[in-house]
């Protein structure tokens, strides 16, 4: 759902499109998340203050969640059809198309960015640009939470939609803080039936 330079917005946006129902049917729902990924967001969550943005939203679930969780969530996506699915489902909240490399929001101003998988589909050397963004628009202290693919290097593999990028937990943790965040927590996961998984729990770091 993410944008990158060496895989432009248009293609990440024409392919999802293209696959937008079948996306919706397999992963639309919180059934479809794992529990302690429930578990984890719930808890990020209620260590925040102020807006939260679901950077990379899709049809809408996880922006649901937080707000369940008692924040004030909004969620944006690159994918028309995502956040129309998104209004429709949950009329309740805000959903808007838009671009996490260029966030219209103002500096500082938000408590927190959820990015589940968002940053998927940015190559190593352009994955700085939206990290300084979440880091722009997030307010000193406030939080930002990164799910990926994780993997004993960075490396690049065939995505079911597009392209996409595995990181160590160390070494996306590095990206994190050369954009401005100190790293509160990381997390792995294996399992039979998926691709091993990555979180990191972060903090935006207060300039003295």
């Amino acid at each position: 759902m993410a944008n990158a330079r060496t895989q432009p917005g248009e293609t990440v946006r024409e392919s999802y499109s293209a696959r937008s129902q079948e996306y919706a049917d397999l992963f639309g729902s919180m059934t479809s998340t794992h529990p302690s990924d429930r578990a984890l967001v719930r808890s990020w969550a209620a260590a925040l203050t102020g807006p939260v943005l679901d950077a990379g939203c899709g049809p809408g679930q996880w922006t649901d969640f937080l707000a369940a969780c008692g924040v004030a969530a909004s969620g944006i996506d690159l994918v028309p059809e995502f956040v129309e699915r998104a209004r429709v489902r949950y009329p309740r909240l805000s959903f808007d198309v838009g671009d996490f490399e260029a966030v219209d929001a103002a500096a500082e101003s938000l408590g927190g960015v959820l990015s589940w998988y968002s940053l998927v589909h940015h190559s190593p050397q352009d994955i700085q640009i939206p990290l300084a963004e979440f880091a722009r628009v997030i307010r000193p202290g406030g939080g930002l939470l990164v799910g990926f693919f994780e993997g004993a290097t960075v490396d690049t593999f065939d995505h079911a939609v597009t392209t996409a990028h595995r990181w160590p937990v160390a070494e996306l943790s590095e990206q994190l803080v050369t954009a401005g965040f100190e790293v509160t927590e990381t997390h792995t996961r294996t399992g039979s039936g998926y691709r091993p998984h990555g979180a990191i729990t972060a903090r935006r770091q207060i300039t003295r």
